[in-house]
């Protein structure tokens, strides 16, 4: 039996881990005070527990493989793995998943999806997750970010006692959108219902009765939009309670989307000593400065920089031409590259990406489009022809670009050019993922021309060829101001979809 199956062991085997336990109830809402460090920076202090039951949330035991590495041993495998860490008492990374010690079952479903060894942020991930304390995680999509923290979830849960009526959920993952939340679900279920934990996904969108059933029977995991959960908890249909576990996931993106005042009305709902783990693809200072709101003392790791850079897995090629040779250039290139694989097609606005699949169609060729303005259904029906080949052509504006998990998609087009160097380089991850090689092309006119410079920046770190053109362009032209670049101005996109 695994060292974290505390279900179906002894509950009090983990109680001498003291110094890392939590504590804390529903009258501790809104109760962790803050204090000023040396920096003038604002931290959390250390809330008042007197009287508050415990919890358990340290479970780490360092294998005998892992504790046997020396610290140069340690120093080369970051190095080589691109690994970057900071806080205190950081435990060694894992190289395989024995070493991490997860549950037999837990290890069936990773050897039945067929991973050969964690990734970079899985190896420095999962020791830290499961040593209890905040994390924060930076690196970039489809890095296998989603199991360096449900797998820990997992464990977490199992830890705690059995849900009573009434209760809500143990763990609580937010993400910015409705596509995201439903992968991370789906991942949860299959890793989840070896151990009987439930799930379900909150999102708007679609009528509430069957979210509402899910919440009112019990689940140890939600994972919700922000907008809906208030919702639930409002209509007292949820409570945040029981939440020991909180997951933020895509903390860019959801500030990107407008989303700061629901997360901290949200978090304000949840016991100070929880454990929170904050994922990020990138680090402006938006999300740095609301992770001191949130998270004690965390743990750090960074896969690659933090400094906005693409896929080296990913061969890109920007063209520089004019509106109006956009879409005779879409139907050549589709000529060339048309195999029957996924190619994924993104533009700026609703109305564009409906017009270009209209066109598209007309044309002969197979293509549906995603976005805001459709339906859940007719989105879950698009992707599910995309993901299964029937419809190998998908248009979609960003609510696809980040999280959507559609394996070998083999080639990325941007018709049009995001408004930011954040969504371009998360754009073009929707291929190239999990090893897997992948192209995108870029058509850039003179209207994107203020991106030149840090574009260029982003096709010369990940060694790409830049066209004599886009030199020219970025040598003429000056950055884009703050807002418009690697962080996009969030009054752009306030609660709403592209």
């Amino acid at each position: 039996m695994s060292r974290y199956d505390s279900r179906t062991g002894d509950s009090t085997s983990y109680r001498d881990r003291r110094s890392d336990s939590g504590f804390g109830g529903a009258s501790a809402y809104g109760s962790s005070a803050s204090k000023r460090d040396s920096d003038g920076n604002e931290s959390p202090r250390k809330p008042d527990l007197d009287g508050l039951t415990p919890f358990e949330k340290n479970f780490y035991v360092e294998s005998p493989a892992v504790a046997a590495m020396t610290e140069a041993e340690v120093e080369d495998y970051r190095k080589l793995r691109e690994i970057t860490v900071e806080g205190r008492d950081i435990p060694k990374p894992v190289k395989s998943f024995r070493d991490v010690g997860f549950p037999e079952y837990v290890l069936e479903e990773i050897k039945k999806a067929g991973f050969s060894e964690p990734t970079p942020i899985q190896s420095q991930g999962w020791p830290m997750a499961l040593k209890g304390r905040d994390l924060i995680g930076i690196a970039e999509t489809g890095s296998g970010k989603t199991l360096s923290y449900l797998l820990p979830a997992i464990v977490h849960v199992n830890a705690q006692p059995m849900l009573a009526h009434g209760d809500g959920p143990i763990v609580l993952v937010l993400a910015p959108t409705r596509e995201l939340a439903v992968q991370i679900q789906q991942e949860a279920s299959k890793f989840g219902s070896s151990s009987k934990i439930k799930s379900t996904c909150i999102y708007g969108g679609v009528p509430k009765g069957p979210q509402v059933r899910d919440l009112q029977k019990g689940v140890e995991i939600v994972i919700a939009t922000p907008g809906r959960l208030i919702d639930m908890m409002e209509s007292n249909n949820t409570n945040l309670r029981r939440v020991t576990y909180l997951v933020l996931d895509e903390a860019d993106r959801m500030l990107d989307m407008g989303f700061d005042p629901q997360i901290r009305k949200i978090v304000s709902h949840i016991r100070p000593d929880r454990q929170t783990l904050y994922w990020s693809a990138t680090w402006p200072k938006e999300v740095e400065q609301l992770s001191k709101k949130f998270l004690y003392n965390p743990y750090k790791v960074i896969i690659g920089s933090s400094d906005l850079k693409a896929n080296r897995a990913i061969r890109q090629i920007v063209d520089v031409i004019s509106e109006s040779q956009k879409y005779n250039k879409l139907v050549k290139l589709l000529e060339d590259i048309m195999d029957g694989s996924r190619i994924l097609v993104f533009l700026d606005t609703k109305k564009g990406c409906d017009q270009i699949t209209r066109q598209l169609r007309m044309d002969g060729w197979p293509a549906l489009s995603i976005h805001g303005d459709k339906s859940q259904a007719e989105r879950d029906w698009v992707l599910s022809e995309f993901r299964s080949g029937k419809s190998p052509i998908m248009t979609a504006t960003d609510v696809a670009a980040r999280g959507l998990d559609v394996k070998d998609v083999k080639y990325v087009i941007n018709y049009d050019f995001p408004g930011s160097l954040e969504d371009y380089v998360h754009r073009i991850g929707r291929t190239g993922r999990a090893g897997a090689k992948g192209t995108a092309y870029t058509f850039f006119t003179v209207a994107n021309a203020r991106f030149a410079k840090e574009l260029i920046n982003i096709l010369e770190e990940a060694g790409q060829k830049v066209s004599p053109e886009l030199s020219s362009m970025g040598r003429s032209t000056a950055p884009p101001p703050p807002g418009l670049g690697g962080f996009r101005d969030r009054g752009s996109r306030r609660g709403g979809w592209s």
